[in-house]
């Protein structure tokens, strides 16, 4: 039969064992909490320092040898100029979607001085004039560069670093169908030498679209480029100290309440 000390006991081991629980439950949902806000500090000086690229003056794009080292977080949205020729026979067609309606970007090869860079030269709009997207172009030579011609172009516009095929809907190169500007997918399609390709892509500004001139006799609309940063951590972090402070809240009360029983 039980007596009265150990009734006495099972209720206070039990408050300790919800006590450490609690506890764990409260460090967690706090270093969480903590996390988060150093999060929000982090995409708050992202934000500035891509604010800043974007209206910045146009720098020289990196050169070859710079190639290697570039990232996201370092390079995304500079704004640079660079000069070529293109390869129109080599241009490719990106679906897009934006407010301005369903259309595609149109990509095309830049031969520069230290290779190949992938130029969006803006965005056609699907229902603009009949213009349809057009056929996969034959595949170029892996020397394309070397002999072609026609005129320089400037361009002038954002440094993308390439995008990866989508969750949803990956690009299908066998049927010339496009949902992300891959440049390594968009060059291996086209029969580029990929050594020779720069690993981002330049959203043209609109001047620069201009003078590229139109594509199966439409002008792209260039200086489109989305720049969005989902920016929820605040939320995030209000959330998980709510959480604590429940825990905490929780904890106590139910201590109070046993202690009122004994």
């Amino acid at each position: 039969m039980m007596t009265g000390a150990n009734k006495r006991q099972r209720p206070r081991a039990l408050r300790v064992i919800l006590a450490l629980v609690a506890g764990v439950m409260f460090a967690g949902f706090f270093a969480l909490g903590t996390w988060q806000v150093f999060r929000l500090q982090w995409k708050l000086a992202l934000i500035e320092r891509v604010d800043q690229r974007v209206h910045g003056a146009p720098v020289p794009a990196p050169s070859r040898a710079q190639w290697p080292a570039l990232n996201a977080e370092a390079d995304d949205y500079r704004r640079v100029r660079l000069s070529g020729v293109l390869l129109d026979g080599s241009t490719t067609q990106v679906l897009a979607s934006l407010e301005r309606g369903i259309g595609y970007w149109v990509v095309t090869p830049l031969c520069t001085a230290d290779g190949i860079v992938m130029i969006n030269r803006g965005f056609i709009d699907a229902g603009v004039g009949g213009w349809k997207p057009q056929p996969a172009p034959a595949m170029a030579p892996a020397d394309a560069c070397v002999a072609a011609s026609g005129p320089a172009v400037t361009f002038s516009g954002l440094l993308r670093m390439s995008e990866k095929a989508g969750r949803l809907r990956a690009n299908e190169p066998a049927r010339n169908y496009w949902y992300t500007r891959d440049v390594q997918a968009i060059a291996q399609a086209r029969g580029l030498d990929a050594a020779a390709l720069a690993p981002y892509f330049v959203d043209a500004d609109a001047p620069s679209a201009r003078a590229a001139g139109p594509v199966a006799g439409v002008q792209p609309v260039g200086g489109l480029t989305v720049i969005s940063f989902v920016n929820n951590h605040l939320v995030y972090a209000i959330t998980w100290y709510a959480l604590a402070l429940m825990v905490a809240a929780a904890t106590v009360w139910v201590i109070r309440d046993a202690r009122k029983q004994n």
